[in-house]
């Protein structure tokens, strides 16, 4: 047997012995379905499956109702969709999750799509792509046998009230695409109206009117007919959910207490080769004289007992320092997430170059061989020592996506500060980053406009997230090419978190005591006045754009053989008419429409005047509607190629060299970014 089906076979029964038991589960599928492709008996798709069913049955990280793990690759990649209705309490959902995912090999034994609604939440699994995307397989919907008698207002009041209720659901954020709400019946003697409509929150805003508009479409086939109107409908597919009754049916539901987890075993003990040695030396001990032996013993303990307490009182000291400057739901959520030092040199051969991905300023990347709980493979960022600034990015970057989970931003599963080491473990993402495919004149060849149109479109969703849709206000401050990475469909992840600044949520800008960043991605204002705003960050998305455009680097872009600012170089060409010359050649003119509104929305991104530039959510409006109007851009900032510190910009470089040696591309010497970081 090849060694690759042994280990999904060892894991397969490994995930069998930790998925708890849910022999008595609370809540049932009042409706289920299961899709026609199936799966062999432990294939690498049943390993993976089952991994994604255990993430679900034990996470108790996400607060907000909405999952979406994955595991595996290619074929064998299992993709899950699991949201519990908008007023249903933590302890409730977790409860409906945990039974859902039992009763998923129940209802589909082995099948590759399957889908179960338990009233409370709602699971989907497939092996497509199903993230952002409508899926509205096998419409179920439930009547109730009361008849209306004035037809013509309810169906007024009704259609009316969902109208309002999908547009505030559409408008919701990342986490939660929800509303309720009632409305009186005309002419229906103070009799009200009860309605609910939700989106699973992975779907824009367009996309989630479009599934709740297609779920009512049924209702005059279903239910709302001359000869009877249903006086309440629910319907439900996986993507979205509808339902409006003559009563008040939401915001009584009871908070259960979900039963504690089985405890995660260990990393395995090394095994041990000296049986007989320890038998014989046993087997001394108990033919001599233990008054001989008391004495030393008794030293010896003592001296090893003040050791390890000098040891362990100096780290907890250390620890707790750095631990005090976080909350104690900020620690609580760090503690979850901790992984032992011996588990991961065990997982990356004690930091070897066989397992290295990359290196960047900040330290080392490695692949992690083994996989997480819940199938995910992962990689290790390894942050350089005694780097001044290596502490500040990592508690950075555990503070800030410790509580993310966005399919467009990378995501963290755990850290490790043990000893010396500072370490982050990340979902290990399958390509590289972008600037390896668009900027490498072969990997360039094989980008279609499809494919760049995605990933400008999911980095714009990721920036939207961390702007406006995120608990907390997040600006990048290093938004670029080498920090966007690409997964094996070429969904764009937003990553390296270090920089990253948290603002309270009406905070629109502040002032950053040290320029950090990439030259020709910040904007006018942080390089020249350190001011940071979410209009930075759409500086950078602009810059970004044109890049992928072009087709060419902002800090060496080349018109023939003459060095110039891509900047200038578009709004030169924009101006006079001949944006096509910006457009990289391997680019189809078949979209040329869709290419020079993206040039369009770049130039306002890039605009000098942060008032001008629009906002990331004015900007998905702007990628996702075509019929939608773009404002005339005004000129762009430029940028010279080089700095130095003696031309009286406010910045605090780090590095060891003369403060008058000028530098290019990077304020600092811990963002650059060599060409294959992953």
């Amino acid at each position: 047997m090849e060694s690759s089906n042994i280990f999904h076979l060892l894991l397969y029964f490994v995930l069998a012995l930790r998925i708890p038991e849910l022999t008595s589960a609370q809540f049932t599928f009042r409706h289920g379905w299961c899709g026609d492709a199936t799966y062999a008996p432990n294939s690498t798709y049943q390993s993976n499956l089952r991994a994604v069913l255990n993430s679900l049955a034990t996470d108790t990280r996400i607060t907000y109702g909405f999952y979406n793990f994955t595991a595996g690759q290619g074929p064998d990649r299992v993709n899950s969709l699991v949201v519990c209705r908008g007023d249903v309490p933590l302890g409730t959902c977790r409860v409906c999750v945990r039974d859902s995912a039992s009763l998923i090999p129940q209802t589909c034994p082995n099948q590759k799509e399957a889908f179960g609604y338990s009233q409370n939440c709602k699971i989907f699994i497939s092996n497509r792509a199903i993230y952002g995307i409508v899926q509205n397989e096998r419409q179920w919907y439930l009547t109730t046998s009361e008849n209306v008698t004035g037809v013509i207002g309810f169906n007024q009041t009704l259609y009316s009230l969902m109208s309002s209720l999908q547009n505030r659901a559409a408008s919701g954020n990342s986490e939660l695409k929800y509303a309720t709400g009632g409305a009186s019946l005309t002419g229906g003697g103070g009799q009200k109206l009860y309605g609910l409509v939700q989106c699973t929150p992975d779907l824009s805003r367009l996309a989630c009117i479009q599934c709740i508009q297609g779920s009512l479409s049924i209702l005059p086939t279903c239910c709302i007919q001359p000869s009877y109107t249903a006086s309440g409908v629910t319907i439900v597919i996986p993507s979205c959910f509808v339902q409006y009754e003559l009563f008040n049916f939401t915001g009584n539901v009871p908070n259960l207490t979900p039963p504690p987890l089985p405890p995660s075993p260990g990393p395995p003990s090394p095994p041990s080769n000296n049986n007989s040695t320890s038998t014989a030396v046993k087997r001394r001990k108990k033919s001599l004289n233990p008054s001989v032996i008391a004495v030393p013993i008794v030293v010896a303990t003592t001296m090893i007992i003040a050791v390890v307490l000098c040891i362990t009182l100096r780290k907890k000291k250390l620890r707790k320092a750095w631990m005090l400057k976080f909350n104690k739901d900020e620690i609580e959520t760090l503690q979850s997430l901790q992984f032992s030092l011996g588990t991961i040199k065990h997982a990356t051969g004690d930091f070897s170059e066989v397992n290295k991905l990359g290196e960047g300023g900040f330290g080392v990347v490695y692949k992690f061989q083994g996989v997480f709980s819940n199938g995910q493979e992962l990689a290790v960022k390894r942050l350089t020592k005694n780097s001044a600034h290596g502490d500040l990015q990592f508690k950075n970057e555990i503070l800030i996506l410790a509580k993310l989970q966005h399919k467009n931003l990378v995501r963290l599963l755990g850290f490790c500060l043990q000893e010396e080491e500072m370490l982050l473990i990340y979902e290990f993402i399958a390509n590289r980053s972008l600037d390896y495919f668009i900027f490498d004149p072969v990997q360039r060849e094989t980008m279609r406009w499809e494919t760049c149109y995605k990933i400008i479109y999911g980095i714009a969703r990721g920036l939207l997230y961390l702007h406006e849709e995120s608990r907390t206000r997040i600006i990048h401050r290093d938004l670029k090419a080498g920090n966007v990475l690409l997964d094996e469909e070429f969904n764009p992840k937003i990553a390296d978190f270090g920089m990253a600044r948290l603002f309270n949520i009406d905070q629109s800008q502040t002032l950053a005591s040290r320029i950090v960043g990439t030259y020709g991605y910040m904007s006018p204002e942080y390089v020249l006045h350190g001011q940071v705003s979410m209009k930075s960050d759409v500086f950078s998305f602009g810059v970004l754009i044109l890049e992928i455009v072009s087709g060419q680097m902002i800090s060496s872009f080349l018109n023939g053989e003459k060095p110039e600012n891509l900047l200038s170089y578009a709004w030169k060409n924009w101006v006079d008419g001949t944006p096509w010359n910006v457009v990289d050649t391997t680019l189809s003119a078949g979209f040329s429409t869709d290419i020079l509104r993206c040039i369009h929305i770049g130039l306002l991104c890039v605009q000098e005047n942060p008032v001008d530039r629009p906002t990331m959510s004015s900007i998905d409006l702007m990628l996702s509607r075509q019929s939608l109007s773009l404002q005339r851009p005004l000129q762009p900032a430029f940028f010279i190629e080089s700095i130095s510190q003696s031309n009286g910009r406010p910045q605090e470089n780090t590095t060891t060299e003369s403060s008058s040696r000028t530098r290019r591309n990077s304020v600092n010497e811990v963002t650059i970014t060599e060409p294959y970081p992953r």
